[in-house]
């Protein structure tokens, strides 16, 4: 990888489907030489979860890029003693089993760490290694029920709504998980000592649940789902029906801006109307209502795009990623025969590149292994006894 920060950094990659596999692909792309390990079973059925080219996903595409692939039978001595082979000259380990199943393998933290002491070695769980739900099977949906985050999301008395985006995979088991592995591997460098790093996608979620935390403390009570400043107690950060019945995210929540919008629209007199709470907030909500709906997206689209109020379109995802915006910014690109996104950040110094399509399973096991030390002899032992 030209320039990436992450040059010489090897991470074994236990983990399928979302959470996991999205945490490597971050340290893949800044990167790090990440070894994506697959069993002789179903391997990661992120591979047939929706449809792609040569019948293998977008979504598994797309989230295993600049990984190379193995597959290992762990349950097999010979299995086992090939992993801890390739502990010895890792720096990151990456696992998404249950609590103890790992330690059952005879691959679990205090395992690795007698051979490599300074393995970072990250468990990614929905809730941690310890407490009264340890053990219990969850999916995103449970862990921002949990949280408290699933509560208040949605319209006023309406119901829970289900968001499209995986709050607690992606903010929990993969960025969290990154930002610990990252932070764990630079104390390695500098102790020698490497850390087990405890990821509980629940807790990632309920740690960022703060607007309803501080209500909680500040105020004695969480706001009613809907209600709260940002969810719809104010008029003035919303989001409005176009006279074609697509979306604006209207949002001058200042007062600098909410001066511009009603001077925009020809409103001044509701300046004075600026953070009215409750009844008086509802009123102005309807007549914005009122507004937005006299014309079409597209022309309120146009209306506001050299006001600086923040009012903006509610995009698709289609309109998304050939957005202008996106699109200089490069935040799109070609590779392995779908469209992906670039990672969501940029270092000086680092041209970001796909330089290698996500792997089939077992790929790169033959060369591997033998960077690793192994003799042919002994890969071919291993593929011999299906071991590989």
């Amino acid at each position: 990888m030209s320039g990436g920060p992450l040059v010489g950094v090897r991470v074994l990659d236990l983990t399928r489907l979302l959470p996991g596999p999205v945490a490597t692909l971050h340290l893949a792309d800044l990167g790090a030489d990440v070894i994506k390990i697959e069993d002789h079973a179903a391997g990661d059925y992120a591979r047939i979860l929706g449809h792609g080219p040569d019948g293998v996903s977008v979504f598994y595409r797309s989230v295993n890029r600049n990984k190379r692939g193995l597959r290992l039978d762990l349950k097999p001595s010979q299995g086992r003693e090939a992993f801890l082979r390739l502990v010895r000259t890792a720096d990151i380990v990456v696992e998404s089993f249950r609590p103890g199943v790992a330690d059952k393998l005879g691959i679990g933290y205090q395992a690795l760490r007698t051979l490599n002491p300074k393995i970072v070695y990250c468990a990614i769980t929905g809730y941690g290694q310890t407490g009264p739900l340890a053990l219990a099977a969850g999916h995103d949906l449970n862990y921002i029920g949990y949280s408290g985050v699933l509560d208040q999301i949605g319209v006023a008395a309406g119901q829970p709504a289900i968001p499209n985006l995986q709050i607690g995979d992606l903010l929990g088991g993969a960025l969290t998980a990154v930002m610990g592995m990252l932070a764990a591997l630079f104390d390695a460098q500098r102790s020698g000592q490497g850390r087990l790093v405890d990821v509980a996608m629940s807790e990632a979620v309920l740690a960022h649940n703060l607007f309803p935390f501080f209500a909680l403390q500040s105020e004695g009570v969480v706001p009613q789902r809907g209600a709260d400043l940002l969810s719809g107690g104010d008029a003035g950060y919303g989001v409005y029906a176009t006279a074609d019945r697509r979306y604006m995210a209207v949002a001058p929540l200042e007062k600098k801006f909410w001066n511009v919008f009603c001077d925009a629209l020809g409103h001044p007199e509701w300046k004075g109307r600026h953070a009215a709470r409750g009844a008086a907030a509802a009123t102005l909500r309807r007549e914005l209502e009122e507004v937005f709906a006299s014309r079409e997206q597209a022309v309120w689209c146009s209306f506001f795009a050299d006001i600086d109020c923040c009012v903006t379109p509610v995009l698709n995802v289609a309109e998304a990623i050939r957005h202008p915006h996106f699109q200089a910014r490069g935040m799109v690109v070609q590779a392995d025969a779908v469209s992906q996104y670039a990672p969501p950040l940029k270092l000086s110094g680092w041209v970001f590149a796909v330089e290698r399509d996500a792997p089939a399973a077992g790929e790169h096991g033959v060369e591997i292994l033998l960077e690793a030390g192994f003799s042919t002899a002994e890969v071919l032992g291993l593929q011999q006894a299906s071991i590989i």
